[in-house]
């Protein structure tokens, strides 16, 4: 090989390269003589990903069911891949910002699609059978989306409704938490008492919540909206992107996975109750907890029938 000007000035930045960690450049060559070209399954993990999906029964559809949500766990993450840049950025420009909200609702708009898969690629019969050995497991209980929610707005229009008055800025997190709106899936407010569900829930995650919350309490995605230039915060397109990622979230995607939901607990008669136990439509439809992100880019009608015309 021809030691060309290129080439030389490519090693001479890798020397700068492990200079800078006080590495001997030497040695790191000297490795690569040694090391596996990278293949396709070995950059992927594919053989580890491929394994990750256990029965726990016999039924078939019960595969399309748990890859099906191992997938949405997989988008999650790539969301908050998206959100952790964006709200870290401690001045983002107007282009950075549009880009990171529309790859963030390409992410969703994949997710509130996907819903066929689970409305109409499952058995029913087979789907009442297994979900049976699911209990008290729901996807109520995925971390990764509560975690876009604490991301995405400020703290209190998390909040249960019914409590939103008696919570403001100053109100500790431990006590915000207490009251946001998922709360009432498996929450007594009487008594106190917690469903196996949620308790269960909180003991893994609810320290990591807590930390959350405080994180993005100054830097979610709304709070870095207000910190664009006034122009850009007027912008119809960017308005509309805003609006489209919060409708999206908090009423198509909602929606979509209480119509399944239906679909399959309604295909058995007398009541029923999601595997966690919740009243699972009071819970899930939008027009009840009324979840909304961006509540100062809707008019005031719209406020009012916020999830009551689907």
């Amino acid at each position: 090989m021809e030691l060309t000007t290129p080439i030389l000035d490519t090693l001479n930045e890798i020397d700068k390269k492990f200079q800078a960690i006080n590495q001997k450049t030497e040695t790191h060559l000297e490795g690569l003589l040694w090391s596996k070209p990278i293949t396709y399954w070995d950059y992927i993990n594919t053989d580890a990903l491929l394994n990750l999906q256990i029965q726990r029964t016999t039924l078939p559809d019960e595969m399309v069911f748990i890859m099906y949500h191992q997938i949405n766990e997989l988008l999650f993450k790539m969301i908050l891949w998206e959100v952790e840049q964006l709200c870290h950025n401690e001045a983002p420009s107007t282009s950075f910002f549009t880009e990171k909200l529309m790859r963030i609702s390409r992410y969703f708009d994949m997710l509130t699609t996907s819903f066929d898969i689970m409305g109409d690629g499952m058995q029913v019969e087979q789907y009442m059978k297994f979900r049976n050995t699911l209990t008290p497991a729901s996807g109520f209980q995925s971390a990764q989306y509560r975690l876009i929610e604490f991301a995405s707005t400020d703290l209190i229009n998390l909040i249960d409704y019914r409590f939103r008055a008696t919570i403001d800025r100053n109100t500790p997190y431990e006590h915000a938490f207490e009251h946001l709106y998922w709360q009432a899936a498996g929450k007594d407010y009487k008594t106190g008492e917690k469903s196996f569900l949620l308790a269960e829930f909180e003991r893994k995650y609810k320290g990591e919540f807590l930390r959350f919350m405080e994180e993005y309490n100054t830097i979610n995605i709304w709070k870095k909206f207000r910190q664009l230039p006034e122009d850009a915060q007027k912008d119809s397109m960017l308005i509309k992107a805003m609006r489209h990622y919060d409708y999206t979230v908090n009423v198509t995607w909602v929606m979509g996975h209480l119509n399944t939901a239906k679909k399959y607990i309604e295909s058995v008669s007398g009541p029923q109750e999601a595997t966690g136990g919740s009243d699972w439509k009071k819970y899930m439809h939008p027009k009840y907890q009324r979840r909304i992100f961006f509540p100062e880019l809707w008019s005031e009608e719209e406020l009012k029938s916020w999830g009551e015309n689907v």
